[in-house]
């Protein structure tokens, strides 16, 4: 930040109305065509400010902020305010004079926003944080679903073939008992035409071979219904096999033959730049891997001025995850403490292309991104870069009063009214 030798006071509003009830005040304040208004209150404290008029109301009495409220409408903005105690008022504000007093009601107002908006803050991280958690264990669940279809799918396909393997061996195993027992009656049809014409001159023999033969047929049928099914050959088939094209054309391949070995270099080289990263990154653990997680701990050595290990910090988090631009702001801002003005810059134009498009939500890390880039800037003494850089970041937030006063002080180094100071 640079020293601030002037600043721009407010106007104060002074034809406001208020009006009241027993259990409310109504206070009445003209916008003067004014499309922003800020309004800050507390139990005792009542700010409205629509640049560049101001006003401040110290209330004579305590009020309960929780139950009040504000509308704005038709060039005028109307606060109600819920009184603590059912009287009506004297007057709308304390009348004494005394700086340090007002000082005081000032500081515990802009303490008690600054608490809520910390606890806002707080709720939407956890609210994000619940939402997050919710998705990853809705998808986990649709993953576990698809795994147990395909697994259903592949154990149904098994069974199915598996019962078409049974069918076919029971209906071979068919065939071969229907071929044995034909076998098995031409043998007996045989033996009992040979017997009947041996039965004319032998009385006794040909009983005892009759039933010697048909043991020895059962027998045959038995060996074989006991033998194993072989399944018939597999049908033959071909395989198409398709070759994945090169990146440099054959009939060029003479005349390229330097660049392609160049290419095929780079590729390499990649490759072994990504292994190394992921080796690297396997020591570190689950924490350590958590690009959220380096942040904030490079935002806690930033505060302890251990510009250094906060830089070392982001930088980690950087090569986890490329896309977060808060990370490129923050080493921006460490390479600022460090002196380190030109990688300033990149780090904050980098952060500026990943805030895009340009909306409301992401204003105020455009704004950080333009001052930072504006100071590196500045300090390599290019004013006129720098006080582009901060007129884009006012064109963010018009109402930063810090900002306008940095940015006046640029115009006057320009001018060669005011020494710079680093």
């Amino acid at each position: 930040m640079f020293n601030i030798c002037r600043s721009e006071m407010p106007l104060s509003v002074t034809d406001h109305s208020w009006t009241q009830t027993e259990s409310m005040v109504f206070i009445s304040v003209p916008l003067k065509g004014a499309k922003k208004v800020d309004i800050v209150s507390s139990d005792e404290y009542l700010k409205v400010h629509f640049a560049p008029f101001l006003l401040e109301v110290f209330l004579s009495e305590l009020v309960d902020d929780e139950l009040g409220s504000s509308k704005i409408g038709n060039g005028v903005a109307v606060i109600s305010l819920s009184k603590r105690t059912n009287k009506l008022w004297e007057h709308l504000s304390i009348s004494t004079y005394d700086k340090e007093t007002k000082t005081e009601i000032r500081a515990r107002a802009l303490s008690k926003l600054q608490e809520t908006l910390s606890a806002e803050a707080k709720n939407r991280n956890e609210k994000k944080h619940k939402e997050k958690k919710y998705a990853l264990k809705t998808m986990m669940n649709l993953e576990s679903e698809e795994r147990e279809r395909i697994q259903k799918m592949k154990d149904d396909e098994r069974n199915r073939t598996t019962a078409e393997l049974e069918a076919w061996q029971l209906k071979e195993h068919q065939k071969d008992e229907e071929i044995v027992l034909l076998k098995l009656q031409t043998r007996t049809n045989h033996f009992s035409q040979a017997t009947a014409v041996k039965e004319k001159s032998e009385n006794d023999e040909p009983c005892g071979r009759k039933v010697r033969f048909d043991k020895k047929i059962v027998s045959e049928a038995e060996q074989k219904k006991k033998q194993v099914i072989i399944p018939a050959p597999r049908v033959p088939g071909n395989i198409e096999v398709s070759f994945t094209p090169r990146v440099f054309p054959t009939a060029l391949r003479e005349s390229r033959i330097e660049e392609e070995e160049e290419w095929l270099k780079k590729q390499a080289e990649a490759r072994r730049i990504v292994n190394a990263d992921i080796e690297e990154l396997n020591d570190l653990n689950e924490e350590e891997r958590n690009p959220d997680w380096l942040k904030e701990k490079g935002n806690k050595c930033f505060a302890a001025g251990n510009y250094l290990s906060a830089l070392n910090a982001y930088n980690l988090a950087i090569r986890i995850n490329r896309k977060i631009p808060a990370l490129f702001s923050n080493r921006a801002a460490c390479h600022l403490k460090l002196r380190n003005f030109h990688k300033a810059i990149e780090d904050s134009s980098q952060a500026l292309e990943l805030l895009t498009p340009a909306v409301s939500a992401n204003a105020a890390a455009r704004a950080r991104s333009h001052v930072r880039r504006g100071s590196a800037f500045c300090q390599l003494q290019l004013y006129t870069e720098g006080l582009q850089e901060y007129q884009t970041a006012l064109m963010i937030d018009p109402c930063n009063e810090a900002l306008q006063a940095d940015t006046q002080n640029i115009r006057e180094i320009i001018q060669g009214s005011v020494e710079w100071e680093v």
